[in-house]
């Protein structure tokens, strides 16, 4: 039976009647199931074995064929019974997992003469490793590339896909899958505007999954001479666990399969394992969504966990550090979940993990010590001794904060810059009317963005404010404080409330407390007193002997 994964294009409605012309989470039209006695209609190639040497044609040939490596120092440091085995993805020539559907997509597309190098262009949604695998077949074969992923992905990634010569479109990380600002959406927008333009689509292309069944999953059953307990793979479009899992279950039929998927994703099974952070941010990229995409069959997995994304961070660091793995956070999410899942295994048991992608696209985010910090996945103390200071465990608090200004994100921005002159103050926080802050505005932002036209002083400050900024509470060390203000200009210090309705249950609220700089805090080092770790009212000496007595913090 063929399977059709094709759908028309739709034409251009109104805002109201908007809808995604091609859905990624559409069930799957394809009658082939696993252990069908039905063929599958679908072209396999078929697995052999690496050459040890030799010249390659190009690097696409270099994708495949990964190592297997034995994580002994991460067993011992675990104490685990069982042995425990890492698929190392990131050693393919994208550095990820992803370059292997990357390459086959368009091997498979260009078999059918659905694209042709030098006249078509290829458009992608993606979280960035499957956008760097087409990436690099398109530079390979000549195809142009325009890449669509969300903010929230490393400028790492950007950065090779820009090297790569992919085109790159921003979308916002908060957008559901179907809103129009999506990536998957402005993806179908540019294919509508764009002649000879074609969609791949990582999420509906069943060749995501084949290539995992066909390559992936041969080389690790014959990496480990077809003994393999558990397998533990992390799910992002499910191409990747779908084709693996059905693979080696047709293979070696008792073997456990364990799907990994983040708090905050709503792929696992039981629906009950999404309901508590559903929504929710998380920081680890290239995993989860809130959808399931079509080319994710959900009952080849046997057991679905919930990953987390200190302890994911926290592993991914171990590996490196351990095991001199270079990989991503993703693979700390796998690792993390598979030693749960592994403590009760028997000696003698077998357990592979696969690591998806390398650190290379993470060298500013889960890498750096100062991001970690910012993020609340790594304490000061644990980086450097700026906590052992005299002031680097006082609480945010100490530093004498004037009431704060608040403004609604209704103001007009003439109306706030007046508001900040007449004030003296050059940052305030926007607060929504049910009390939860909305973000914060800046003078010189502001008035950057009124006088090249980007907005206008009767435009709401909404428009113009940021929505992505620090919080900390009034117990937050100072030291943790000082580390966020090397990134940021301010941080938001609120304090927390319990309101209690008429009923006597109460929520937890939160209320702004005040705004603190960097100059707020050497203000305070340089005034306080390293004794009582509180200002002495009288000033000290500065640097250049002037003694600062003003009694301002």
């Amino acid at each position: 039976m063929a399977c059709p994964y094709t759908s028309k294009r739709q034409s251009t409605v109104s805002v109201s009647e908007w809808k995604l012309a091609i859905r990624p989470d559409k069930s799957s039209e394809c009658s082939w199931a696993l252990g069908s006695s039905e063929s599958s209609p679908h072209a396999h190639s078929k697995w052999q074995p690496p050459k040890k040497y030799g010249v390659i044609d190009n690097i696409l040939d270099h994708i495949g064929n990964t190592p297997m490596v034995r994580l002994d120092r991460i067993k011992k440091e675990k104490g685990l019974k069982c042995d425990i085995f890492a698929k190392c993805e990131f050693f393919n020539a994208g550095g990820s997992v992803k370059d292997r559907i990357g390459k086959r997509m368009v091997e498979e597309a260009e078999r059918t003469g659905r694209i042709k190098p030098g006249v078509h262009t290829l458009i992608e949604p993606t979280s960035g490793n499957t956008g760097i695998g087409l990436a690099l077949a398109a530079a390979v074969k000549g195809y142009r590339c325009i890449i669509v992923m969300p903010e929230k992905m490393s400028n790492e990634k950007v950065s090779v896909l820009r090297a790569l010569g992919a085109e790159i479109v921003r979308t916002p990380t908060s957008a559901a899958f179907d809103s129009q600002e999506s990536h998957i959406a402005v993806s179908q927008k540019l294919l509508d505007e764009i002649p000879n333009s074609v969609i791949l689509d990582q999420y509906r292309n069943e060749y995501n999954p084949i290539a995992h069944y066909d390559e992936t999953a041969e080389e690790i059953y014959h990496q480990m001479d077809g003994k393999i307990d558990m397998i533990v793979v992390g799910a992002g479009t499910g191409g990747t666990v779908t084709g693996i899992a059905r693979k080696l279950k047709e293979k070696i039929p008792n073997i456990k399969v364990v799907g990994v998927d983040p708090e905050g994703s709503s792929l696992a099974v039981p629906e009950s394992l999404n309901e508590e952070r559903e929504g929710e941010m998380y920081h680890v990229e290239g995993v989860g969504y809130d959808f399931i995409p079509t080319v994710l069959d959900r009952d080849c997995v046997d057991k679905w966990v919930k990953s987390e994304d200190g302890p994911s961070f926290a592993m991914s660091r171990q590996l490196i550090k351990l095991e001199g793995l270079l990989c991503g956070g993703s693979c700390g999410s796998n690792v993390y979940c598979a030693i749960e899942e592994a403590k009760d295994l028997p000696e003698g048991s077998r357990v592979v993990v696969i690591l998806p992608d390398s650190v290379r696209n993470y060298m500013t985010k889960y890498l750096s010590d100062d991001w970690m910090i910012e993020h609340g996945f790594l304490s000061p103390s644990e980086s450097d001794d700026m906590s052992l200071r005299w002031w680097g465990k006082l609480p945010v608090s100490v530093i004498e904060m004037k009431d704060p200004i608040i403004i609604s994100p209704s103001m007009k921005c003439q109306t706030a810059m007046e508001l900040m002159n007449n004030r003296n103050v050059d940052q305030l926080p926007v607060v929504d009317t049910d009390g939860s802050i909305s973000g914060a505005i800046t003078l010189h932002n502001m008035m950057r963005k009124v006088t090249k036209g980007q907005a206008a002083a009767q435009d709401p400050v909404s428009k113009v404010m940021y929505n992505q900024f620090q919080k900390v509470t009034v117990d937050t060390p100072l030291a943790e404080v000082s580390k966020m203000l090397d990134h940021d200009h301010f941080v938001i210090v609120t304090k927390g409330w319990q309101y209690y309705d008429d009923e006597g249950e109460f929520v937890e609220k939160q209320i702004v407390f005040g705004i603190v700089s960097r100059s707020d805090i050497i203000r305070y080092i340089m005034i306080g007193s390293p004794a009582t770790g509180k200002s002495n009212g009288i000033g000290s000496l500065n640097g250049n002997g002037i003694t600062n007595g003003n009694g301002i913090h």
